[in-house]
């Protein structure tokens, strides 16, 4: 059984809430806490306590974490409508200790046992880190939504740029370069997966509390892009975790461009044998979307 912790930056964007509403609804899939990152973080755990709540796996705690970048002169994005639409307030598993510390004693307490699944900026991460570096050698892996190298099959359709690099690239670098093991599922594959709003429609068919809640925000995000399409990057991360089928890899070094502005926070992917990153390139659309559908959409 997968004994994972997630730390998410949910608001927003409907990805990280599916991502969460996935690894609750299967049994296969241990959830030792949640840490919030990056922006308002008071508010992204209230979101999650909001979806742990519909899924029936409240009693999971939530720890916040770190609000801004590690060079705090950089601006926060914030949309302003995370959490919009929603019920939000107090949640009874919220817990003191703060979500770096939360980390590190996890992981070290449980020595090659813990997944740290990142779908949001990595400053928790990095400076967990920092703090305690043998969480490299001790952590089982870390699962991120991050990066983009331009190495796969739609290369000459991405943009060079990932927003959760870009957020804090400073910290990115740091994981990347700390030797644990890491699967990277970045715009490579993500931007192979999305489903328009009709699509949206015909998986939204068991009218649950939980899956008109992940639709209700879907459309809010939409709607805030002025698109007809959703992207569901984040839950590709969990969706790993049951079945590793769903993307093909191949091993490199990453690093991240931090100078200059031409390539700033630009994912370099170099393929390397002994790399400590397996890149995902490939991934079959129709396999996790069977899995999200029946985990998360479905009675």
């Amino acid at each position: 059984m997968p004994t994972i912790i997630i730390d998410t930056d949910i608001g927003t964007n409907a990805d990280d809430a599916i991502a969460i509403a996935l690894a609750a609804r299967s049994p296969e899939i241990s959830i030792k806490g949640i840490t919030t990152v990056y922006g308002n973080v008071k508010i992204r755990a209230a979101i999650t306590n909001q979806v742990l709540r519909l899924a029936g796996k409240e009693n999971i705690p939530i720890y916040q974490g770190i609000e801004q970048p590690l060079l705090r002169e950089r601006e926060v994005f914030w949309a302003g409508f995370e959490g919009e639409g929603l019920q939000l307030g107090d949640y009874i598993h919220k817990k003191d200790k703060h979500a770096v510390q939360f980390i590190i004693d996890m992981i070290m307490n449980n020595p090659g046992e813990i997944t740290l699944v990142t779908i949001g900026p990595l400053t928790n991460i990095a400076t967990a880190l920092i703090i305690e570096p043998k969480i490299a050698e001790n952590v089982k892996e870390i699962i991120m939504m991050a990066g983009v190298t331009r190495l796969g099959v739609n290369r000459l359709n991405l943009e060079p740029i990932e927003h959760n690099i870009k957020c804090d690239p400073e910290a990115a670098s740091i994981v990347f370069r700390s030797g644990a093991p890491i699967t990277m599922v970045g715009l490579d594959v993500t931007r192979q997966v999305f489903i328009s709003r009709l699509e949206i429609e015909k998986m939204v068919t068991c009218n649950t509390p939980l899956a008109n809640l992940l639709s209700m925000m879907m459309e809010t995000h939409m709607n805030y892009l002025k698109r007809d399409y959703a992207y569901l990057s984040d839950p590709i991360t969990v969706s790993l975790l049951l079945d590793r089928s769903i993307v093909k890899t191949k091993q490199m070094e990453i690093t991240i461009e931090n100078e200059g502005r031409s390539k700033f926070a630009y994912t370099i992917g170099t393929p390397s044998k002994t790399g400590n990153v397996a890149v995902s390139l490939e991934i079959d659309r129709q396999k996790f979307l069977k899995i999200l559908n029946e985990r998360v959409f479905s009675s």
